[in-house]
This record gives C-alpha cells, structure tokens and sequence, in this order.
C-alpha cells in the first residue's frame, strides 16, 4: 500500500470564502471582505485600487460566501459521510480580535470555533488549521498600513497565544499563513498592502514578508511550548516551473522562477535567508529593517513540515516572441504546448504533482503535506442538484496516481492529502460561485442568487470510496 495507515485524507476551505456571517458575533470587518466580485478585483487585490468599504457599485461575495457560519454542522456531517479524516479550515483573525490590537478577544468568535473543532472530533475528523488564510483586520490595515508595520507582529502573536491555549487538545495541525509568497502577487488579498502613489513597492513587499517570517517562527514557538504535540507547517502556492526550451537562458530563467517563491520556505524550513535572496535584494535596493534577535528566531523556530498548493505547473521564457499565456493560481505563464488546460485557462499536469513533490521533498527533507488540490469547473445541476461531474473525478484520480508514484515509487514522506473546496465556495481568484471545485454543490450564483442548499455530486461518493481504499481505487465506477 502506497500510502501510510494514518494517511489524513480530508478537504480544505478557507474563512473568508466559505463562513459568511462577516459582521455577526462580534466580528469586525478584515481586507477579505472588502474584495468585489468583477472588473475591479485584480486592482484590489494587487493593492493598487484602494477599497476599504463596501460601496454600492459592487458585490461582494464574502459577506455571506455559502454561510458556513450557521450551516457549518450540516458541512461537517457531509465530510464525515465521505470519510474525512481530516478538514482544513482557517480562522478569521477578526472573528477572535475583531480590530486586531485588542487586548481581550472576542468570546463569541472563540467559541465559534471551538464548536466546530468539537464538532469534527464528534465524527473523529483531525482539524488542520490555518491561522491567517489572507485574513487581516481592517482597523490594522487603516492603522498601521497592514503587514508593512513591524507591530502586527506582535498582534499576531497575541491571536497564536490565546488560539494554541484555547484549542489545546482539540487542534493539532496548524499552519502559520497560506500561500505566504501570494503577497509578492496579491499583496492587499494576501496580507492587506495597499500602496500610494510614490511608494517603493517591491521594498515594502519585502519588508512584509520578514514581518510574516518572524511572526511565523513566533507562532512556531508559541505551539510547541503550549503543546509538545502540536505540528507546524509552512504553506507555498506550489507548481513546478519548467523551462520553455532546453536553451539554458530559458532554463535559468525557470530556475530563478522557482526562487522566488522557494524563499519563503528556505527561511521558514531552514531558519536562515538563502543567499541568492540576499544578493537579489541588495541589486534591486532592498533593504530589511531587523531587530538584532530575529535572525536567531528564525533560525530556532523552524517549521515541522511544508504544505502547499498544487493546481498545475508553469512555464518560464526569456524570449519575448512567446506571447501566447495561460492563466493560473494568481500567476500567469507561458503556455505549455504539451498541457490542455481547465475552463479557467489552469494547465493540467499531475505529472507536475510529482515533480513539484520531489523537488520540495528532496530540498527541505521533511513531511510534505498537500492541502489544496483540484478542478475549478462549471457544474450544471440537474432538478435534484446533482452534477455528474466526470472530469473532476478524472482531475483528481490523475493527481492523487501521480501523488501515489512520488510516495511508492521516489521515497517522499507524505502525511495527507485535502483537496481545495471539498464544498463549493467562493473562488479566491475570481470571486465567482461559477468556478466550482466541490464534492458537494451549493446553490448560489455569482450575484449571490440561490437557497445555498447543498447537495452531493458524483465525485461525492468516488471521493469516499478513495479515502475508504486508502487511495487504492481510483477508478470511476
């Protein structure tokens, strides 16, 4: 058998694209929130169109996304049913700090998840936490520009306090901030940045990201001193970057492709800046501001094991004749000749899987764990709301095949596997409902349209005959 008896099986949703409920129980209003649906969206959440508020113009999906906040029982019954052994879901920081400089928490956003985790142990569900999934308070965006501000640091750490005490013995797995490199990409979704006109962007980014590396290793600290059986992870948005042509240019220019987002696990795997960031940022006039113990933080506080997201693999030119591109997760490429793509312009490569496994495995040595995976597709109902929904089950089957190789067959320690939107939600990149990855189907559109009833899709029973199997039978029948 490939996989390992504990293998945690499961699926993965995010706060801010599934609860809804965003000004109920205390809960103050956080960047994601702010995100519409629509033309304006990439320019929001680039940080280059300042939304702060709500206006009338716009829709905004996350207010109520599929109202897991009052349905989340019902959810939860559903991935019991499939056989989840485990559920990845993320807290909404301004649920429990709902400014976020608060000295107290707000009780009320506490005991939500409190229930919940309760809930999933009720079926022998392991939660897998992600403590800031793009989550950031708005009060600490307006306040003190977000993550540019070296004193989120210190919030952060006060939320990881009262989180690791609070959810002793029910939370295990925890996640410091998901796909921390996304704030090189989508700086005001990924870590609430907005930037003015004069800004050096690329130095506040960078500046950001050390804030994050540190609060990071914080929160490492921080869980193994509540609960010495706590394990934490770091989370990448993934995908093997293949060079366009064999000429070496093209390869190096993948391999420098590949840095860029490698850096932020070298700091938080290995505890130390790689020396090709250093000598990157000094070319480019970057200059981190650090306090004299950080470094030793980092160095100390490492992360137990790298999680990540895998949607397809990219490819990197330097030739500028290459103009035909694809779409992705946030990041566009050029386009792969070999590769066909989903609705969404996403290439699809299981192959790239392993690849991508292999590489993350044999540079950090330590557990990989892949927590989003999956086929953003439109789903057409029929009366019953069932969708036959043949092409994701395919999707995955290749996936989870090409997962299987890189364990049975390259050595890779891997201890589970969630896909993305186990149930339908709001797509991060897009804001649509249109865009769906679920095993189960919501009723609600792009308008916010629907009764938000939730009913099984074919996948729904292949998925539980996969986890039943331990991944043996990946077969469509």
């Amino acid at each position: 058998m490939a996989f390992r008896k504990d293998f945690l099986w499961g699926g993965a949703t995010a706060a801010n694209q599934c609860e809804g409920g965003y000004a109920e129980g205390g809960r103050g209003l956080a960047n994601v929130d702010v995100v519409p649906i629509g033309k304006d969206r990439f320019s929001v959440i680039t940080g280059k169109q300042k939304m702060f508020d709500f206006d009338e113009e716009h829709f905004y999906p996350a207010k109520t996304a599929i109202d897991m906040y009052h349905r989340y029982k019902e959810d939860i019954a559903l991935f019991a049913e499939m056989g989840f052994k485990t559920y990845r879901l993320s807290i909404g920081w301004s649920r429990i700090f709902p400014k976020g400089d608060e000295k107290e928490p707000n009780e009320e956003g506490l005991k939500f998840y409190e229930d919940v985790f309760k809930e999933c142990q009720k079926y022998g569900i392991e939660p897998l936490v992600t403590i800031t999934h793009f989550d950031c308070p708005m009060h600490l965006v307006k306040e003190y520009g977000a993550w540019r501000s070296r004193k989120l640091i210190e919030f952060y750490e006060r939320l990881c306090h009262v989180i690791f005490n609070r959810y002793k013995g029910l939370v295990k797995y925890w996640l410091t901030f998901n796909e921390i490199n996304m704030i090189l990409h989508a700086p005001f979704m990924g870590a609430g940045l907005y930037f003015e006109e004069g800004d050096d962007v690329e130095q506040i980014k960078y500046q950001a990201a050390h804030h994050e590396l540190v609060a990071s290793a914080i929160a490492t600290k921080i869980a193994h001193e509540v609960d010495p059986e706590n394990k934490v992870g770091c989370m990448l948005a993934a995908g093997a970057i293949y060079p366009y042509t064999c000429k070496p240019e093209d390869v190096w220019a993948s391999r420098k492709a590949d840095r860029e987002n490698y850096f932020f696990i070298d700091v938080q795997s290995r505890g130390s800046y790689p020396a090709y960031a250093l000598k990157e940022m000094a070319r480019n006039g970057i200059k981190i501001e650090m306090e004299p113990t950080d470094l030793e933080i980092l160095k100390e506080h490492t992360v137990d094991f790298i999680s990540f997201s895998y949607y397809s693999s990219r490819v990197a030119t330097t030739d500028s004749k290459v103009l035909e591109q694809t779409a992705g997760n946030i990041f566009e490429s050029a386009k792969n000749p070999y590769l066909s793509a989903s609705e969404w312009g996403w290439q699809i490569d299981p192959l790239g899987l392993r690849i991508t496994m292999n590489d993350l495995y044999d540079r950090y040595q330590k557990p990989l764990f892949i927590v989003e995976n999956g086929l953003g597709a439109i789903d057409t109902p029929d009366e019953n709301g069932y969708v036959e929904d043949d092409y994701r089950i395919d999707y995955l089957a290749q996936h989870i095949q090409a997962m299987k190789d890189a364990v049975e067959l390259d050595g890779v320690d891997l201890l589970g596997y969630t896909t993305w939107g186990c149930i339908d939600l709001v797509s991060a990149g897009t804001g649509e409902m249109k865009k769906r990855y679920g095993f189960i189907y919501v009723d609600r559109d792009n308008e916010g349209n629907g009764t938000l009833e939730r009913s099984k899709k074919k996948s729904f029973n292949w998925y539980k005959k996969v986890i039943a199997t331990n991944g043996e039978d990946l077969s469509n029948e």
